[in-house]
């Protein structure tokens, strides 16, 4: 791609996700704009384009990764379409914004990661957090010595099952193995066992257990898990999906030789930090549309003026540890 043009974006799968969270910040980010979407029901994407002013929407997948006037494809379908769509759009000579998690699986990560080299493409991956001022304080933080130096995390996630997660004629497709992967674990924890590796380095092992004790569905509703990082930090974590409401928490608590610091994957809920001294607490509010940073990220590294936190190598490698802890 030339430095300095408007990078021009087309989304595949233009559901939920893009409304709010990663479509508007395609065509209000400088220098992007947002050119053409697709969907399979014809009236979705026609109504989606029509409300977000886009010019051109389609049904089929390879008219849009065929468009010429797209520069990149943001990949927003279910899981189990990643690795085909994305490799699609890379040898149709064009870098890619994937969706979390990267694939179903780090095999097939592997073969995207290799798609994108044997391409001379860009492969990018919606781990958003990365990008975000809330994370970014707590890497400053850390960074600083805050803490002193890190030790363990330990990662609580607990929410209770919804409605729909009840009744099997409108179960999520998240719940769908051969569509979403092993259940919620699959979507929601990624995000933080990726913001670890952001935060604290790589992962390099993990051991897991899961289980199904609600019964609602087929796939697993709570899983518990082990991990070992290069640096020699060791973290626990538990994700419940059937938990009583009063029951619930999102908190990540990391601990270090002189402190620790407290915060939330999705809630944002203050961080705070604790030390002989005291705790302090901070309050960060993310952006309205959430994915925004990252998006502007990706514009700059296309430009060629800056660079993009999350890429196929990092989600890759958050991809392993969830095979890792999943296996049976």
């Amino acid at each position: 791609m030339e430095p300095k043009k408007i990078v021009r974006w087309g989304i595949l799968g233009c559901g939920d996700v893009c409304e709010r969270k990663s479509g508007p910040p395609m065509y209000l980010t400088e220098h992007s704009a947002l050119v053409a979407v697709m969907r399979r029901d014809a009236e979705k994407a026609a109504d989606f384009a029509c409300r977000h002013g886009v010019a051109r929407f389609y049904t089929d997948a390879g008219a849009l990764i065929a468009d010429p006037e797209v520069d990149i494809v943001y990949v927003a379908t279910p899981h189990a379409s990643h690795k085909e769509l994305t490799i699609r759009a890379l040898e149709a000579g064009k870098p890619v914004y994937v969706e979390k998690p990267m694939a179903l699986n780090h095999a097939e990560c592997r073969e995207m990661l290799a798609a994108a080299e044997r391409c001379g493409q860009k492969l990018f991956v919606a781990y958003y957090r990365r990008s975000l001022p809330y994370f970014q304080k707590v890497r400053e933080m850390l960074e600083e010595g805050r803490i002193g130096t890190p030790q363990q995390v330990e990662v609580r996630y607990l929410r209770p099952a919804g409605p729909e997660d009840r009744d099997p004629a409108r179960l999520p497709w998240r719940l769908r193995r051969e569509v979403g992967g092993d259940g919620y674990f699959y979507d929601m924890a990624p995000h933080t066992l990726d913001i670890l590796d952001f935060l604290l380095g790589e992962i390099s092992e993990a051991q897991g257990v899961k289980s199904n004790l609600g019964g609602l569905y087929e796939v697993a509703d709570t899983v518990s898990a082990a991990l070992r990082f290069r640096s020699g930090i060791v973290g626990t974590g538990v994700w419940s999906f059937v938990a009583q409401p009063e029951e619930a928490e999102d908190s990540v608590l990391i601990v270090g030789s002189r402190g620790s610091i407290r915060f939330s994957t999705f809630a944002f809920t203050p961080l705070e930090l604790t030390t002989p001294e005291g705790t302090e607490r901070f309050a960060i509010e993310p952006p309205k549309h959430i994915q925004g940073p990252m998006i502007a990220s990706i514009v700059a590294e296309l430009r060629g003026e800056g660079h993009c936190p999350s890429t196929g190598v990092s989600a890759a490698r958050t991809s392993r540890i969830m095979d890792e802890i999943m296996k049976e």
